[in-house]
């Protein structure tokens, strides 16, 4: 899954076996298929093996005149700290200064300044945990069933955040009755959508390019 850092998601796909840095490598690239579609940072919880995949395989020549991967803040406290690759090339808080947008200063109550993240790193598993709300119903689908649920969920959680964010710049109420979308939650925490849809689901396939939103 792909999402840009205030949650809209941009792309996701299924890999058949694993979470390979060589099929990370290959969706970013049908995602992103042109130089000057390539954004400025990409960031993964693998980002120092997944650069270093791209080193071997010489992809890098390519990518590195418009990306730089770096880890998110969550996972890059686990990472060793004798990674070279991974301590110069993929730290979301260099301390050289090569980026400094991504670390912020504010002020605390007293007047104290303290570094203060400027982007979610961990806008995708976030998004992760809430769809694992939904595991108990996903598991028992048809491979089809499972793309147009997974589809239609982070379709209308992108309509969501974009309504929210629309709110918050205009300095209005970000309540979700104010965005227009208090039904389609309650649907889906009352586990409404499952009853009513598993008898459809049962009868048709819907490919997800064929929705309205043509993620990979």
């Amino acid at each position: 899954m792909i999402c840009a850092p205030c949650g809209v998601v941009i792309a996701w796909t299924k890999f058949a076996h694993s979470e390979s840095t060589t099929n990370i490598l290959n969706f970013l690239a049908s995602v992103y298929p042109t130089q000057d579609s390539w954004p400025d940072y990409i960031c993964i919880n693998k980002a120092c093996q997944v650069l270093a995949t791209a080193v071997t395989n010489g992809s890098w020549e390519i990518w590195k005149h418009t990306s730089q991967f770096i880890v998110d803040a969550y996972h890059y406290i686990n990472h060793c700290l004798q990674d070279y690759l991974c301590q110069t090339y993929c730290n979301p808080a260099p301390a050289n200064n090569v980026a400094p947008n991504f670390v912020i200063v504010e002020y605390d109550s007293n007047g104290q300044p303290y570094g203060h993240w400027a982007f979610n790193t961990q806008v995708c598993e976030q998004l992760n945990a809430w769809l694992g709300g939904y595991q108990s119903i996903a598991k028992w689908m048809t491979p089809g069933n499972f793309n147009w649920f997974i589809h239609v969920m982070l379709f209308y959680h992108t309509i969501y955040t974009i309504k929210k964010q629309q709110k918050k710049q205009s300095n209005q109420e970000t309540e979700d009755g104010d965005i227009g979308l208090d039904f389609f939650f309650f649907f889906l925490n009352q586990g409404f959508i499952y009853r009513c849809a598993k008898a459809v689901w049962s009868q048709m396939y819907i490919h997800p390019s064929n929705l309205p939103l043509n993620y990979a």
